[in-house]
Formats: structure tokens, C-alpha cells, sequence
């Protein structure tokens, strides 16, 4: 049986000390199965992106268990931690990220670079061609457009083949029409390729488009949703965000 992609065991994380101190997860359990497409939601503060940051080795939680794979993240050194993320594990932010001087094939290859691996300039140029970019390679970001730019940051986080794509808000900078071809993507990826996907969202059309959409309430699970509709999750939301402090 195979390991889940991802599991959150009783994890928090708090920032700070005494009476202003923040808990900003409060003894998460999650898992997440191979193959899937989660999406993760909460009102502003409910704490979606720092179990994302958690989830993705970026932060450490202050108690509980965090594991990809086989592999339990908690007790990894600093470095250790590094490797894991540069090898398995892929990122897509908002802002894209990409570095302006670099051409779309060397953002690409750059993760390759940094963890000391040989860039085959074809699986470069395939990763390009995956997203629909392969006439795009030698354009830099100012000379894309923003969903394109979005699709160059997607084939940089696929360029290890990880086991999990995480994504923080990676349609929140496009329009309506740009962000649908981004999330096709982002389901086909899931689809035809196996991946797993989380993402971290305030929109009910990106949300679903997930599998399964977990709310999250002041750094709590508060339900969640599976194969819903964009109406049935806005809904529910609104429900959320009408709860008392």
C-alpha cells in the first residue's frame, strides 16, 4: 500500500510568546493521497498558508508530525530539508518568481542547477512544450504575458518530476481566462500524470477544480468538501466567513 503523499499529523505552529503570542495552526490532522487535487480555503488569518509553508518543508511546525512520502520531515537538519524540497517537492506562487535577466529555459533550468544536477537542454525545452510554451524558450518574463509567465513557473516546478506541486494562490494574478488554462493545467498534471497537487485559494471557481476542498477556521479543520460545485463551495464559504470571532 502505498504511503500517502502528504501527512499532517497533529500538527501547530506558533509564533511568539505570552499574551502576544499567535497560534496560527492549531492540531492539524490531514492527509493527502497520491494522484490528488487538493484545495485548501479559510477566511483571511485561518492559517492557509502557513500549512502550506509546513506541509512544503518551508516552515517548521512547533508540534506534530509532517511527512512526504515515507520520509518525516520534523527531525531533518536544515540541509537535509533543503535536498528534499530541491528533489521532490515543487512550488507555484502568485507572483511567479521568475528571474527577469533569465530567458524562459534557463528559469526552467534553474532548479536543476542549483541542486548540482546535469540540464539536458531537451528535457528543458519538453518541459516548455508541456505547458505550451515551446516557441517561448529564449523570451524573457517582461516579454511574456502573465498567464505565460504563471505556465514558465509551473515547468520550473515540474523540471525534478516531484512527487508534490504546491501552489499559493497561483491564479490570483491572472485573469479569469488566463487562471482557467493555468488550473486545466494544474488538473491535467493531476489526470494524466498522477501528481498530487495542493493549493492554497480564496476562489471558488480555482477550488473547483480540486478533488477536495478543506476549509480552515482560526487554524483549525472546519469540514471539507469533495468534487463540489464552484456554487456549493462559495456557499459554504460565506457560511465560514459569517462565523463569530
Amino acid at each position: 500500500m502505498r504511503p500517502n503523499a502528504i501527512e499532517l499529523r497533529d500538527i501547530s505552529r506558533q509564533y511568539g510568546g505570552g499574551d502576544g503570542g499567535v497560534t496560527a495552526l492549531n492540531r492539524v490532522s490531514l492527509a493527502f493521497p497520491p494522484g490528488t487535487f487538493t484545495a485548501v480555503m479559510g477566511p483571511s488569518g485561518s492559517g492557509k498558508s502557513t500549512l502550506l509553508q509546513c506541509a512544503a518543508g518551508l516552515d517548521r511546525p512547533t508540534s506534530g508530525s509532517v511527512r512526504i512520502g515515507d520520509t518525516e520531515l520534523t527531525g531533518l537538519s536544515e540541509r537535509r530539508l533543503t535536498l528534499l524540497r530541491r528533489q521532490r517537492i515543487g512550488f507555484v506562487f502568485q507572483s511567479f518568481n521568475l528571474l527577469p535577466s533569465l530567458t524562459a529555459e534557463q528559469n526552467v533550468a534553474l532548479p536543476l542547477r542549483l541542486a548540482g544536477r546535469r540540464v539536458a537542454r531537451a528535457a528543458v525545452r519538453e518541459a516548455l512544450h508541456r505547458v505550451g510554451l515551446g516557441d517561448r524558450a529564449r523570451h524573457r518574463p517582461s516579454e511574456l504575458s502573465g498567464g505565460q509567465q504563471q505556465r514558465v513557473a509551473i515547468a520550473r516546478a515540474l523540471i525534478t518530476r516531484p512527487e508534490v506541486l504546491f501552489g499559493d494562490e497561483p491564479t490570483g494574478a491572472l485573469d479569469t481566462r488566463t487562471g482557467r488554462e493555468v488550473l486545466d493545467l494544474l488538473r491535467g498534471l493531476v489526470d494524466a500524470e498522477g501528481r498530487t497537487v495542493v493549493m492554497v485559494t480564496h476562489d471558488p471557481v480555482a477550488a473547483s477544480y480540486a478533488d477536495r476542498v478543506v476549509f480552515l477556521v482560526d487554524g483549525r479543520v472546519h469540514g471539507e468538501l469533495c468534487g463540489a460545485s464552484k456554487g456549493k463551495i462559495a456557499a459554504h464559504m460565506t457560511e465560514l466567513e459569517a462565523l463569530p470571532c
